[in-house]
This record gives C-alpha cells, structure tokens and sequence, in this order.
C-alpha cells in the first residue's frame, strides 16, 4: 500500500450493540470502500465520502472510527488534524472502518454503553462550526467518577467531582439525600436509570458505594442552565477576577461556553461574578472581624506601639500601625528623614498601603510606620500623618520626602509647620521625562535627563543656573516647567531640609517582596507577613553590626576614606573670624573654600548636605590635628546604628488562630466584635424585608379574655 494512504470501509445505516465487557461490535447496514490520504483536508475527505455514497448529503452526520486494537471507544472525525491522526494510527492496518452516523444516532449512541462504567470519550465532546474541539478544559473531568470504591476527603469533594463528571458526559441529576455523612444523586432523565450513592466508610473515609445503571440521556450540548449554578461559575471565574477585576459578564458568558459548551445568559454570568468577588473578597470582611483582636494583641505582645483602628461607611476602614522597636530605632538611630510612599499589593488589589520609612546608617531602609486604606486619597493620607504625629510626639524638624500628591504638600506643613518636605527623585525625573520633546532622539533625552539631575545634585547657586541653562537652550518650555515646580523642594542648592546624601527610597520594591502574590492575604495576615520580616530584618541587621570594629558604619567609613584621600593634596590657610578665635580657615584647591569648624559648615556645602566632613574640613581637621571623626553626623556611628535596631519585634503567636468566646483551651475568650460603622444617608441600598411576613397582634377573645381566637369562634362554656 502507498505510504500517507489507507483503505476505508465506510459504514451506514447500521446500528451499534454492546457486549459485557464493553466492547463495541456493528451490525446491519451498507458498506462502501474507498481510499483515504494523509494530505486530504476534511473538506476533501468528505466529499469523497458523498461521492462514495451516491452524492449523500453529509450535513446531519458524523464520522467515527476506532483506535487499532481497541474497539471500546469511538474518535471523531471533525477537522483536519482528526483525518490526518487517523490515517497515521491506521497506518499499518489493512482496512480502517468509518461509521457514517446520524447525529440523531449519535446522540442516542450511549444508551449501548454497558454497566462497566465505561466514560465518555473525545467522540462524544461537542464541536463548534469551525470543526475545531470544544470543552477542552473539562475533557480531564470525565473520569472524576471512576466507580465503587473511589475514595474522597468528604462530602464536599465528592460533590464537587460528581459536578465535574456531569459536565463532562452532559446530564442532569438531582440529590435524594444530600448530607455530610451520606449523598444519593440520580439522573433527572425520566428514562435513565443512572444513580449513585457515595457516605462515610468506618475507616472514615468518603468512598462511593453504589453506582447502578446507564445514562442513557446525554447529549452533545447543554442547553440547560441547571448545571451552570452560580457557586460554580463562580469557582471557576474566580481567578479570572482575581487577575482581571473587570471582566465582564458577558465575556464570562462567552468563555464559558467556549471552554465548556456552557449556554449562559447575562444575568446568570453577572451573578456568578457577583459571587466569585463576594468569595475573594470575604477576606475583607474576615479582617473586620480581627482586626480589633489584632490591635489588642500587637500593644499586648510589643508594649509601647500604636495600633489604630478607624471605621468608616460602607464597611471600610483603615488601619494604622507602627511598632515600638521601628518608633525607638528611628528616634535614636537613623537619619532625621521620614519617606513617604504608597505601596499596591499586588494579591489584595482593593487595600494600598501607606507607608513612613526612615533610613539607617548604612543607607538600608527602616520602616517606622504603615498604614492599610482602601485609596490613596488626601483624605487618608491626612489621617496617616495624624497618626504618625500622635506616636511620635517629639517629631518635629523632620525632612518629608513624597511625590507631593494627594495633599501631601498642605498636610504635611499644617502637621508638621517646622519640618521639611522635598520631592522624591526618582518620581521628580519620570515627571520632567514626560515633559521631553517626543521629537528628541534618545541621545539628546539622555542628556536632558543627565542635565537634571546635576541640576538637582547641584551644591551651590551657580551650579544650579549652569545646568538650568544648558536645559534652556535647547527647550525654553522645559526650563520654565522646571522653575515652576519650585526648585526649593528638588535641588541640593536650595532645599532646606537635611537629606544626608539619601535622595530615593525603596521600600515599595522591598515589602513587594515580602508579601506572597500567589494568595490573597486578609489585612491581620498582610500586616504580620510584613511584621515577620521586619522582626527577621532586625536581627539580622543587629547581629551583622556587633562584628563592626570602626567608629563608623562600613558605607560612611568608605565614604570618609574617599574625603580623606582628596585632601591630601589641599592648602590650608588659617584665618581669624570676627570674635577673634581661630575656628575659619580657607582651604584653596581650583577655588577657595571657607570651613568654619564650630558651625560645621563649608562654602562647598558638601559637608551640610551629607553630613560627612568634606575633602576642605578633613584638610582643616589635619591642620589642627583634629579627629574626623567627632565630626560625622551621629546617625552614620555605630553605636547609634545598633541603638537602631536594639528593641526587637516580638511575634504574635495566636495571630492566626484568634481565640473564639466559648472554646474551653482557653482561659479567657476574647470576643470577636466587628467594626461598627454609621448608617449612611439616604434610603437604604438593599430591599427592604417584606411587610407581609410582619409579625401580627395576638387575637383576645372579648369573652373568656383568652388568646388565639375571637368572641364568635370561643368554645369556652358559659357560667352562671
């Protein structure tokens, strides 16, 4: 025989019987031999059929063969990858035999099948118009029932298959007994005889006991909705939502019976949403629940934080937190610097995290306090500082480094009157590169943006003007948009807070990290994963620091060497101040430099602005025979950076399992009190009860003066 061709005896107007064993065998009807190629399409395979069969119309049938050596399972013929397989499995064989069938037939076809259990197969799966396979997806859950003896975790599990497997062989079935010990589900179909009975073993297992009868009753679509409930459609949306929390209903609708063969209309596919978000965001609720406990437990477990609680309309909230380790690390050991940003967690997309990081002597991140909210809006942020104020009283100068959105500017200055607010750098130079000119190549962007940022590391004045005109010559637009945006909240050369070199932050990046993007956390588990970490980022940084030796910590102490080693080459001249003492000294390089040792200030302005002596002090403090080190700012020593992270976080054991009122392991039950909030205004959103189903006045009789009937109906005897 040619290779990539066969033989096929065509098949029709017979019928299938079926044995014991669950073979298939064929009877009666026509049969037609014809050749079939591999690189026929289906198109051309079926009009060599009708042409075989005397120009038979083929749009009411289909075609079915059987695997080589297997005669249980009929495979469908419906596109021309199927032709291909087949003439590829029948390769070897003398004959291959195809079974012209009617859809009415094939609908039918099933009933033959024997008592075995035998599953439905890929025959059996509906096609769409293109020819191409449906229900790939629930293809896996036709063997979800197996037979007696299959063993489940409970009752829940079993339902859940038994939903599965109907899906997947196309029938409708109803609940006898339906409990947590024992389910009996049978065929809806009046004529099917198909029942199954599945309860608790003594093992206590959840096994099927009984499987009895045929289905004779599926069909090749469901145009039924009775299979597609609502908590199923929503268990299967689900992370669809998750992922996509605008999907809409009816590209539910239209997946749905893509991937399933599912009709659904759009109120049934919005109700399954409306059920999957319900579910997902239970957590939320859950969290209403804790939260109060939470706060309790974390004053209780780490003496001296602050955990706050605010309800708020349509069961919002928000929530403030800030341990008694991260107030005392940053009142005693870091910087004087107070970040303020706002974190998206990417597994509870409805909460932001609001966020006030310090930084520590080595330039690491310290978080002092966080906030959950359901928005970033002026409104919460107002409160966070509100909060973050009350649990630092002795906050006062303090330099605030924000995007300056959402009020941040105004809250912070009526918070904070004396403290200093300028603008994080690395949002600042995404805003001026949105400002560039789109016709620009991207060697000239580059250099704009490099004329920036010496513009915003610029010391002095001059420096300042140097770099703001480069940028004006080439976009005088550019250079006024600059000036607008006031360059007292960007520039070193005019802003008047204490950075100390410490310009970005990132803090988003690093509780990004911390917390699971897998599952979807409640506020209670959020919070503590971030307190676990912060607790394991304290001892760690703890321990690292009792091997230091240095005065400084190793980052500032490189930072020194380098100032040291460009002083080397400096010339000092000593010069008498206006009181007469000899503290001022001028130090000559490519210009000269005024260093004033009891102010800590020189002309360079290098120094204020790190709060590391500059190459001009350190060749003054060499003149003098002065140490540098008395003159570094406290927060880079070591001793302040241990004081840092001196108070440990401590953790809360029971955070997941909160004691229930009424659980006899525990000794005192703390009761659960959700968040109360105030009725909004205005008519109420829900439906109200019905005024039917009022509890009616109890009927006196007016003669024994008796309840539950009335003077004409009493049969209370009369007395003399």
């Amino acid at each position: 025989m040619r290779r990539g061709q066969i033989v096929a005896v065509l098949q029709i107007g017979g019928e299938f019987s079926t044995d014991d064993d669950g073979r298939m065998s064929y009877y009666g009807g026509e049969a037609h031999a014809m050749h079939v190629k591999s690189d026929w399409t289906f198109k051309m395979f079926k009009h060599e059929i009708s042409s075989t069969l005397n120009n038979l119309k083929l749009d009411s049938y289909v075609f079915k063969y059987f695997l080589p050596r297997n005669d249980k399972t009929l495979i469908s013929i419906s596109n021309d990858k199927d032709l291909r397989r087949m003439v590829d499995f029948h390769a070897e064989s003398e004959t291959t035999y195809i079974y012209v069938m009617k859809k009415a037939d094939n609908r039918l076809m099933k009933s033959l099948i024997s008592d075995s259990g035998t599953p439905a197969n890929s025959a059996l799966i509906a096609t769409t118009p293109d020819g191409s396979k449906r229900q790939k997806i629930c293809a896996s859950w036709e063997n979800a029932i197996t037979g007696v003896g299959q063993v489940f975790e409970g009752s829940k599990e079993f339902r859940d298959a038994l939903h599965k497997y109907a899906i997947a062989h196309r029938f409708h079935y109803r609940f006898v007994k339906n409990d947590s010990s024992r389910v009996t589900a049978e065929c809806t179909d009046e004529g099917c005889t198909w029942r199954i009975h599945a309860s608790k073993s003594h093992a206590k297992e959840f096994a099927i006991k009984k499987v009895s009868g045929t289905h004779t009753c599926e069909s090749e679509t469901i145009k039924s909705h009775r299979l597609a409930s609502q908590k199923w459609v929503a268990s299967v949306i689900k992370e669809k939502i998750r992922d996509s929390p605008n999907y809409r209903p009816r590209d539910i609708a239209n997946d749905l019976h893509r991937e399933y063969g599912l009709s659904l209309n759009y109120s049934q596919a919005w109700r399954g949403k409306a059920i999957a978000q319900k579910e997902l965001y239970s957590s939320h609720e859950e969290a209403c629940n804790q939260l109060p406990w939470f706060c309790q437990r974390i004053v209780e477990t780490n003496p001296g934080s602050v955990a706050t609680l605010e309800a708020l309309e349509d069961s919002k909230f928000r929530f403030f937190v800030a341990f008694h380790a991260s107030l005392h690390g940053f009142e005693h050991g870091c910087r004087p610097l107070l970040f303020l940003d706002v974190i998206s967690v990417k597994s509870n997309k409805h909460w932001k995290l609001l966020a006030a990081t310090s930084v520590d002597g080595e330039g690491d991140i310290f978080p002092v306090a966080l906030s959950v909210v359901d928005d970033e809006s002026q409104e919460n942020w107002h409160w966070f500082l509100e909060q973050l104020k009350a649990s630092l009283p002795a906050l006062d100068e303090v330099t605030f480094i924000s995007n300056g959105k959402n009020g941040l500017w105004d809250n912070v200055s009526l918070l904070f009157p004396n403290s200093h607010h300028g603008y994080h750098v690395n949002y600042f130079v995404e805003e001026y590169k949105k400002q560039l000119d789109d016709s620009w190549s991207e060697e000239v962007k580059d250099t704009m943006v490099e004329h920036l940022k010496k513009a915003i590391y610029s010391c002095k004045v001059d420096e300042f003007n140097q770099y703001v005109e480069l940028i004006k010559a080439e976009s005088d637009k550019l250079a006024e948009w600059l000036l607008e945006t006031k360059p007292e909240r960007w520039s070193d050369a005019f802003f008047k807070g204490s950075r100390l070199g410490q310009y970005t932050c990132s803090v988003s990046e690093t509780i990004a990290e911390w917390i699971p993007s897998r599952y979807e956390l409640s506020v209670v588990q959020l919070v503590d994963t971030i307190r676990c970490n912060l607790m394991e980022m304290m001892y760690t940084r703890r321990e690292s620091s009792n091997a230091w030796a240095e005065v400084l910590t190793p980052s500032a102490n490189q930072k020194l060497q380098e100032q040291m080693n460009k002083a080397l080459t400096l010339n000092v001249v000593c010069s008498t101040g206006n009181d007469g003492n000899s503290h001022v000294f001028e130090v000559c390089d490519d210009s000269v430099n005024v260093v004033n040792i009891n102010t800590g200030e020189c002309t360079c302005r290098k120094w204020q602005l790190s709060g590391i002596p500059c190459s001009h002090a350190i060749a003054v403090f060499d003149r003098t025979e002065r140490c540098p080190l008395d003159y570094c700012a406290k927060c880079f020593t070591t001793e302040y950076y241990r004081l840092t992270y001196a108070m440990p976080i401590n953790p809360i054991p029971d955070v997941l399992v909160p004691t229930v009122a009424g659980d006899p392991s525990h000794g005192a039950a703390l009761h659960l009190s959700p968040i109360l909030t105030r009725r909004q205004v205005g008519r109420p959103k829900e439906k109200p009860a019905d005024p039917r189903i009022a509890i009616k006045r109890a009927v006196r009789c007016s003669r024994c003066k008796g309840y539950g009937h009335n003077k004409a109906t009493c049969k209370v005897p009369i007395t003399a």
